[in-house]
């Protein structure tokens, strides 16, 4: 039986300024792209656009989505992105919402798995990612 990498598909939401959109990591010090590993029988841009409605509310047409390719990540996963510029829906970060939750190691109350959002500078990038997502998306020309 073959060893299969995960396959993590996420979104680069890029707006006018050429910032990114990023998202708050509940329970850690990070942000990052909105992204996940895709379900069984699911395209890459279809996980890509499921995880951006889970952790950030956004619903935006597939035909908006650039296809940038997929990255080595880690020696067990592989990134599949995808570039979105922001236009005119993103004046605002107020309205974004994560609908996607887990059980606290705690307490077990439901919580979402991002509570913030911000757009982000190239340098930016750098200091508030993981160091392996900053080093993989300041490689991409955004």
């Amino acid at each position: 039986m073959g060893w299969q990498l995960d396959i993590s598909c996420g979104t680069l939401i890029v707006d006018a300024a050429g910032r990114l959109l990023l998202c708050h990591v509940t329970g850690t010090k990070h942000w990052d792209i909105p992204k996940g590993l895709r379900d069984a029988g699911e395209t890459p841009l279809q996980a890509a656009r499921r995880e951006l409605f889970e952790e950030a509310g956004l619903e935006i047409d597939a035909g908006r989505f650039t296809d940038l390719g997929a990255f080595d990540y880690r020696r067990d996963k592989r990134l599949h992105l995808f570039r979105v510029a922001a236009g005119d829906d993103l004046c605002t970060l107020d309205h974004l919402v994560c609908t996607s939750f887990f059980p606290h190691h705690v307490t077990g109350v439901p919580t979402p798995e991002t509570d913030a959002f911000r757009w982000a500078s190239r340098d930016e990038v750098r200091t508030l990612c993981w160091p392996r997502m900053a080093q993989r998306l300041l490689a991409l020309d955004w």
